[in-house]
């Protein structure tokens, strides 16, 4: 197996033979550098080469493979493998998971131009390669399930033919009859004994090995048959050796070239053997350029919301397109009809890659134009643009930003997510902020002005890019829908502990006999971006939601906003998604607003 780094700078002299026929590549004074991921088979080398991201790489001054191998000496690992046994068993698998996301990107991207495919070789008497991966194992299987189905119905047939024929010699001798009408009537009959049958224990091993690399995988299993598979802890048993063992055991059973085949594959599966037959006669590959756009797919997929958003917020006017946004309950509250807009936008990085100030400008310009366009939305209800009109009549229940009494917006959440490998090289459901100089990042154009326009924020967070690819490689709905549902509530979670450490939240309701609007009005300079009406509690009681910058140099400004408003309102400190009226008096208006 050979491998490769996406967008590594190699000596041209170093990958001349590996690179053969690949087109499309970059040279810089003498380097080469693959802007490909994915798998192809090199017919000079009679060896398969793996491209694998650059996520790999780890480094300041010099970019190393799991932060301490140069990408020069890994390129042939049959030659040389400075790995240890744990990183060549990653490498090993881990390519079977790029397989499969640039598969499912295909599958569901029809129309992208950045996948190259040719079909794999199939397996048959023709040259043989000098290895082969444990994706090409892989590939053989599920292969020659699909396209032996004579075979296994011919050998299913033979299995069953005779089972239940009566012995009739040894139901005379054995049981007794009972006579009736004349005839003898045997209520026991003997069936014919049944011997152990070597055929039918390899097809189980065969279809459990479907049914694994299937629920693990994601690979499309068809299984015809009713045997009782092998699965769950007793299969691991046969992954940790006893698969081999038993293969071993009746090896000599079989005859025919498909039984031979068909155990050869099933050993090779346990032995990850390197000697399966494979034709290479022709090339084959399945490259992706531009690994990023499969990264946001993939993000995109198990984070964001492409049905139920408005063109106008995905698609933005200014030609930017949002890599990630869906809607989920504010920060402010946890009722489920009041929701906010989630911006995101997924870096593919090497390990530990810094967010650009490009990047975070161009964030915040994302969510500015999402204000504006639910601005549009709201206040231009006699507009000629079709697009708008379009918005209203299908998303009429759209987050409204922007409060008319207290001209407060609510707190738009950005962020970003990185891939980051996994120290342990493990697969685990890891997502965390991320270990930066900075993890959130901050606009404004005043200060303590929280609910306002113009203040905007970001938090970074770190993905475990193991997991997020092998969950969109299984394409299992129903993981991608449990996971979806823990990622964006950890999101908000996050982001509102960052918000508590910055500032003091206070909830707020009108005293007896005040005109909750008409104070506003009169306080409206001295409150404004302080004060918002997140809260859609019913009954004629309103609540208002304070934010206070907690900086020491903001004490003074504090205290006089708290004692303009102990007249007007009862106010008491308040987290954030606590109900607040559980902390406040009840207190029955004396006048309701006519603001509308």
């Amino acid at each position: 197996m050979h491998i490769l780094i996406e967008e590594y700078q190699y000596n041209a002299a170093d990958v001349k033979e590996v690179i053969s026929g690949i087109d499309a590549l970059e040279n810089i004074e003498g380097k080469v550098s693959i802007h490909y991921v994915g798998y192809y088979y090199n017919p000079q080398l009679k060896d398969c080469v793996f491209i694998l991201p650059k996520v790999l790489l780890e480094g300041d001054n010099q970019e190393l493979v799991f932060g301490k191998y140069f990408p020069e000496s890994i390129i042939d690992l049959d030659a040389n493998n400075p790995l240890s046994k744990e990183e060549y068993s990653f490498i090993y698998e881990f390519a079977v998971w790029i397989y499969r996301s640039i598969v499912v990107f295909k599958d569901s991207h029809i129309d992208s131009g950045i996948v190259y495919h040719k079909q794999i070789a199939r397996a048959g008497r023709g040259s043989r390669r000098l290895s082969n991966t444990f994706l090409d194992i892989l590939l053989e299987i599920i292969r020659f399930n699909r396209e032996n189905k004579n075979f296994f119905f011919f050998v299913l047939r033979n299995i069953h033919s005779g089972i239940n024929k009566i012995n009739w010699n040894r139901t005379i001798s054995t049981t007794n009859a009972i006579i009736q009408d004349q005839n003898p009537v045997y209520l026991n009959p003997v069936n014919k004994k049944r011997q152990i049958n070597f055929d039918e224990e390899l097809l189980v091993i065969f279809f459990s090995i479907l049914n694994y690399i299937g629920g693990t995988y994601g690979f499309p299993k068809n299984i015809d048959c009713n045997f009782d598979l092998i699965k769950g802890r007793q299969f691991e048993t046969y992954l940790k050796g006893r698969g081999k063992t038993r293969l071993l055991q009746i090896k000599y059973k079989y005859f025919s070239d498909k039984a031979l085949e068909l155990w050869n594959l099933c050993y090779a599966f346990f032995d990850r053997a390197k000697e399966i037959s494979i034709s290479a006669e022709q090339k084959e590959y399945l490259l992706v350029k531009n690994y990023n756009i499969v990264f946001e797919a993939i993000i995109d997929e198990l984070v964001g919301d492409s049905e139920n958003i408005p063109k106008g917020l995905k698609e933005q006017e200014d030609g930017k397109l949002v890599d990630h946004i869906f809607t989920y309950k504010n920060l402010i509250n946890n009722e489920e009809d009041t929701p906010i807009y989630y911006i995101g936008d997924s870096k593919y990085y090497k390990r530990k890659g810094e967010i650009g100030k490009q990047s975070v400008y161009k964030q915040f310009t994302y969510a500015r134009n999402v204000i504006q366009w639910n601005l549009n939305l709201f206040l231009n209800d006699d507009s000629d643009d079709k697009d708008l009109q379009f918005d209203k009549q299908n998303f009429g229940n759209v987050p409204k930003l922007r409060d008319n009494v207290t001209e407060g917006y609510n707190i738009i959440p950005n962020f970003f997510i990185s891939a980051r490998l996994n120290e342990k090289l493990d697969y685990n459901d890891d997502i965390e902020l991320a270990d930066r100089q900075t993890n959130f990042f901050t606009n404004r154009q005043f200060d303590n002005r929280l609910f306002d326009r113009d203040t905007l924020l970001i938090c970074h967070y770190d993905v475990n890019f193991l997991y997020v690819v092998s969950l969109y490689a299984r394409n299992n709905a129903l993981q991608k829908k449990a996971w979806k549902e823990k990622v964006r509530k950890m999101f908000r979670c996050e982001i509102q502990k960052m918000l508590e450490k910055q500032y003091d939240f206070y909830a707020m309701t009108p005293r007896e006999g005040v005109n909750a609007d008409e104070f506003l009005k009169e306080n409206f300079q001295q409150l404004l971006g302080k004060v918002f009406t997140p809260y859609n509690i019913e009954g004629p009681q309103k609540y208002y939601s304070l934010a206070l910058d907690n900086d020491p140099k903001f004490e003074n400004e504090n205290e006089l906003v708290l004692a303009l408003l102990e007249p007007g309102f009862y106010y008491k400190k308040c987290s954030l998604g606590d109900n607040p009226a559980k902390l406040l008096p009840e207190v029955k208006p004396t006048q309701v607003s006519a603001v509308p």
